[in-house]
């Protein structure tokens, strides 16, 4: 079976979609290339999943393609004292160093490069962008932010800093091991 078309659909497997059965209709309904999420797999699965598509390789008689998607750096907030708390536009927020969860007008950040990478002006995206903040000052140890965007922060959620330069790699040791996993299981 030869598909003539220009693009590849990637389809990503997770529980409810990694039976050899649910990956052939995946793979019927145009599924060119999984992708397996090292965040969420071991190694393990990562060969059990790799057999499986190997085998629905086989069966319909067409390469498919596998990506083993490294998880790479968590940058978290750390947790607040009740589990969340309500922003508006305007309000600020202190991101510091110090442990004690978080309140309405501070929030710990348990990654020093974060705090040290913000300079005025830098956005800093929190739940994948829910709730967008500026800072206003930084130091060393803190950082005066100011609510762009958002109603909500809770406990351990995602921050991203599209416009600091973050002093960390952007592979971690489990992304080496989990690089070293997928090519020993001969993913592409």
């Amino acid at each position: 079976m030869h598909r003539k078309r220009r693009i590849k659909i990637l389809a990503t497997l997770g529980p409810a979609s990694s039976s050899k059965e649910k990956i052939t209709e995946l793979f019927n309904a145009g599924a060119d290339m999984f992708r397996i999420n090292m965040s969420h797999s071991s190694h393990e699965l990562l060969n059990d999943l790799v057999a499986t598509l190997r085998s629905v390789e086989k069966d319909v008689g067409r390469p498919i393609g596998i990506l083993a998607d490294l998880q790479g750096p968590k940058l978290r907030l750390s947790e607040f004292a009740n589990d969340k708390i309500e922003v508006d536009a305007g309000d600020q927020i202190t991101l510091d160093l110090d442990e004690t969860p978080g309140t309405q007008k501070r929030i710990h950040v348990p990654h020093p490069e974060i705090i040290e990478a913000l300079k005025p002006g830098h956005r800093i995206l929190i739940d994948d962008g829910k709730v967008t903040l500026k800072v206003i000052k930084a130091s060393d140890s803190e950082a005066l932010t100011e609510v762009v965007s958002g109603t909500k922060l809770s406990s351990r959620k995602g921050v991203s800093l599209p416009d600091s330069d973050l002093g960390v790699s952007s592979l971690t040791e489990k992304d080496y091991a989990d690089l070293d996993a997928a090519l020993a299981a001969e993913v592409d």
